[in-house]
């Protein structure tokens, strides 16, 4: 699998370094709130990522799951979000929803999720994302804590996949066009 990557993008050190850091600043941010914080995984590319930032988040969290997708076949959005597993809680009402996800591209998914979880009745709900590609937003969406900005290129490895490949990958690295463009 490693010959498929063209390049490391973000070592295992920076993902570390950067996990502690948006766990500071959720620690920080909800400092004044004793309980009632949902970690709300969206599956499957961001399981690494949510286990990594809970371990290191020192208040009391849940944690939930949603599978989410916007993509068909392929490596393109297909602008269509489709909620394959959806979160089904009587208590929204008295949680605070932070919304982990791997990357950020389109802003499409997160953007209709916030929404969609405010309509459901959670008391608040932010977006925390490992990766952000702002030059391939297509909707007006800023998420509310960002890991990394990575330039435009498809990325495989903590969780990120290609064709159910690559997630196992301890770093974050660029794959390889031939690999996805065949």
């Amino acid at each position: 699998m490693k010959n498929d990557i063209a390049y490391t993008l973000v070592s295992e050190a920076e993902i570390d370094a950067t996990v502690s850091r948006i766990a500071a600043e959720i620690d920080r941010d909800y400092a004044d709130r004793s309980k009632g914080l949902l970690l709300l995984c969206i599956l499957k590319g961001s399981v690494v990522f949510m286990g990594d930032l809970m371990k290191k988040i020192e208040r009391p969290v849940e944690i939930d799951f949603m599978k989410v997708s916007s993509y068909g076949s392929g490596t393109a959005s297909s602008g269509k979000i489709n909620i394959m597993l959806d979160l089904h809680r009587s208590d929204l009402a008295n949680l605070d929803i932070l919304v982990i996800e791997d990357i950020i591209d389109s802003g499409r998914t997160l953007s209709y999720l916030v929404e969609y979880l405010k309509l459901a009745g959670a008391r608040s709900v932010k977006t925390c994302t490992m990766l952000d590609k702002p030059d391939r937003r297509v909707v007006d969406f800023t998420p509310d804590y960002v890991g990394k900005i990575i330039p435009d290129e498809f990325v495989v490895g903590y969780g990120l996949d290609y064709d159910e490949k690559y997630r196992t990958l301890p770093f974050i690295g660029v794959l390889k066009e031939e690999v996805y463009s065949n």
